[in-house]
Order: C-alpha cells, then structure tokens, then sequence
C-alpha cells in the first residue's frame, strides 16, 4: 500500500539528473523552485549525482539525492513512493521510461517527461491510459519542445475561436521558425527508434488518438506534409517540419479526448503543422533545398550502414550544444485557427533560447510545477487522469505558468 500523495516526503523528483537535460532541470528548480518546494534530484549513480547537486550552486538540503536504476523495480518503486510528482529526462523512453510509468501508476504518483517518442506512448495508453484514468493519475509525457508549443498553440488557438467567435474551430495551422543545436539523448532517441523497429507505424496520423471515427476530410487533410509549396493564407513557402510526426499526433489526441469530455475544438477539426521559410524570392530555393536535405538525412539514417557512420559523428548521450549556442537559439511558432464559417484568428509562441535544450527545460520544469502545485486549478480537476497530452493535463495552467517565465504565447484577431 503506497502512502497518499499528500503525506508524501518531496513534492518532485528529478530522474535522469545526471543527463545533459536532467542538469538543466536541476539548475533550473536550483534558481527557480520556489520557497517550501520539497525536490530532490534522482539516477543511477550517487557520486554523479552528488557532483550534479554541487554545481547547481544554492544549499544542499534542498536537494536529496535518491538513488536508482531504471532496472531495478524495488529502487523505482522507492523513489515513486516517495514524491508526489516525477519528472523524467532519462531516456530514450522505450528503454527507461517504462518501468517510472508502471511504478508511477501502481503507486498512485504524477508523472511528466520529455519525450518524442509516439511508439512508445502508444505503448503506455494500451497499458495505462484506462488505470491511471479511473485513479485520478495524470501521465503526461511530451512536455519538452516536443510538444508543447504545438499542443498548447492548438488549444490557446482553438478555445479563442469559440470563445470570440462563436464558431467551432475547423483548422489549426503551425509554421515555425527555430535556431538551436542538438543533444546526444535527442540522437540516442532516433537511432533507438529505428533500430527496435518502433519506427514502423509511425506514419499513421491518428497514432495516438482514442478509438474514435475519423471524417474522410480528417483523414484527407491530416496526412504529412512531403513537399514544400508556397501557402496560400500566409504568402510564405513552408515545407515538412521534422518534429510534426510527433506533434501533430499529440495535438489530436487532445482534439478527441476534449471531444470526448464534451469541450470539442470542433466537431471535424484538422491539425497541421510546416517548417516555414518566408515569402521572399529565394523562399522557395530555401524551401525545397530544406525538404530535400531533411529527406535526405532521414534516408540516411534509415540505411543501417549510413546509420552507423552518422551516430559516430553526432553528439553522444550526455553531450549538447555549447552555452552559446543554447543562449543564442530561439523558435516561433506562428499559429492560424480558422473557424467553421471561415473567419480567422492567428497566434504565436516565441521562445529565446535553444528549443531543445532551453525551452525544453523550461517547459517540462513548468509542466511537473503545476501538477504539483496548481492541482485544484488544473483541467478537469483533481478526478481528470489517465496518459494525457500538456494541453488536456495541464492547459491554461501552464500557459500562465509559461507567460511568466518569459515565453511569448499570444492569441487575437486575424489581420
């Protein structure tokens, strides 16, 4: 019998401190947490994490270290056991996530990561979703960079149309714009991906979504984008944005579980989401060298033989970008939600700094700070759980949460 979650000794655990996101979260709840937070940082090996603890600077007490290893049930369980909140950076899922999720789930325990992983999370609704739903338990992975502007864009977006307009929301639109670099745990991710063979099924557009019908316009229109061409409510060229398999995913599955808790976006709404590249004359030079360098990387790393010779030359787990680099990355996603009668809303989340590091962090630092502190606030209320998206978990909370630490999220008129 696991002690209630309001009993429990910590507020948050950090697991996978030691990775090169875990430090950041680390850093992060050091300068940040606020007063009375009760948070403690978690892995495999003491002495790292003891090292991780000194270098975030502030005083020791604050943060426990709790030792385990994602093979070991009996430490899982005792970590879990003990906090009312879990935030996970130690991945790739597939191989560490699960046992957190299990244990989180039996224990009775909140829980939010960072992955990209939509195998995986399919994995966990078939094994979870309905559990953790009828004990009011939230599990709510993607809540890094993937994909968090995307979910919360879609929701922000559509709840202004019906709000403002009075209509149900038929469309949403994402066109981002990004600068940043990669880490290893984002490369060991892909490669492990590819070679488990999780990577199969992954094309289908409604991977994530519950059992529920789709539209034959839905399905027309949710399919991934494969070549650049030049958009014709925004003037500007856009192609196939890498991350959209996953992103576009994770905003329909908070499409149909809304649908299903009566607050639909819109009874055949569409998600869609593009790199953009401009409106200038060499957009569309831009636009097809992108589409056609990122399908060539993606070939490259589907071949095994060229598969080996890349993850030689990128970044191992543990490593990342220089702190230039993180300081000088910035995304925006600039959104258009169109309503069913065919007037226009637009959006926009701006970030300054590395989307895969920096807005990572912030968002799923912010993310595991409202399940432990907004939970009377939170959609649905204490009684919503189950494996969920950041927009049916966490929804205005976070973008509060999000608004004051500095990320632009904004929603209006469509000029």
């Amino acid at each position: 019998m696991s002690m209630p979650r309001e009993a429990r000794e910590y507020d948050v655990v950090l697991y996978g401190a030691t990775g090169f996101t875990g430090r950041q979260t680390v850093e992060y709840f050091a300068r940040l947490a606020p007063p009375g937070l009760r948070w403690a940082i978690a892995g495999r090996r003491r002495e790292r994490l003891e090292s991780v603890r000194a270098q975030a600077g502030g005083p020791p007490a604050a943060r426990d270290v709790l030792v385990a290893d994602s093979r070991d049930r009996s430490a899982i369980d005792a970590m879990v056991s003990r906090t009312r909140v879990v935030l996970s950076t130690a991945g790739p899922f597939a191989i560490h996530g699960t046992p957190v999720v299990d244990a989180c789930v039996r224990l009775g325990t909140d829980y939010a990561d960072i992955t990209g992983e939509t195998a995986w999370v399919r994995e966990m609704i078939a094994r979870h979703h309905d559990g953790a739903a009828e004990r009011g338990i939230r599990i709510v992975p993607f809540c890094g960079f993937d994909s968090v502007p995307s979910d919360l864009g879609a929701h922000v977006v559509a709840r202004h149309v019906r709000a403002a307009l009075g209509a149900p929301c038929a469309e949403v639109r994402g066109y981002f714009r990004l600068a940043g670099g990669l880490n290893g745990g984002t490369i060991a991710t892909v490669l492990h991906t590819l070679e488990s063979g999780r990577a199969r099924g992954l094309g289908d557009p409604f991977l994530l979504d519950p059992p529920v019908a789709h539209t034959p316009r839905q399905v027309r229109r949710s399919q991934d984008a494969v070549a650049p061409r030049r958009d014709p409510d925004t003037g500007r060229w856009v192609g196939p944005f890498f991350m959209a398999p996953t992103n576009t995913r994770v905003v329909r599955r908070s499409a149909a579980l809304a649908a299903q808790w009566g607050e639909p976006y819109g009874p055949e709404f569409v998600y869609q989401e593009y790199l953009a590249y401009g409106a200038g004359p060499l957009a569309p030079v831009k636009a097809a060298a992108g589409t056609a360098g990122m399908a060539l990387f993606g070939a490259a790393l589907v071949w095994r033989p060229t598969r080996r010779v890349l993850s030689s030359r990128l970044p191992r787990p543990g490593m990342g970008p220089s702190e230039s680099t993180m300081e000088r990355g910035w995304f925006t996603c600039d959104l258009l939600g169109i309503a069913e009668d065919g007037r226009r809303v637009r959006g926009r989340i701006h970030h300054r700094g590395d989307p895969g590091n920096r807005a990572t962090v912030r968002f799923a630092c912010e993310a595991a700070l409202a399940l432990a502190l907004d939970g009377d606030r939170l959609p649905g209320g204490a009684r919503r759980g189950g494996v969920l998206t950041p927009a049916t978990a966490l929804g205005d909370v976070l973008v509060e949460r999000l608004r004051r630490a500095g990320v632009t999220i904004e929603v209006g008129s469509y000029p």
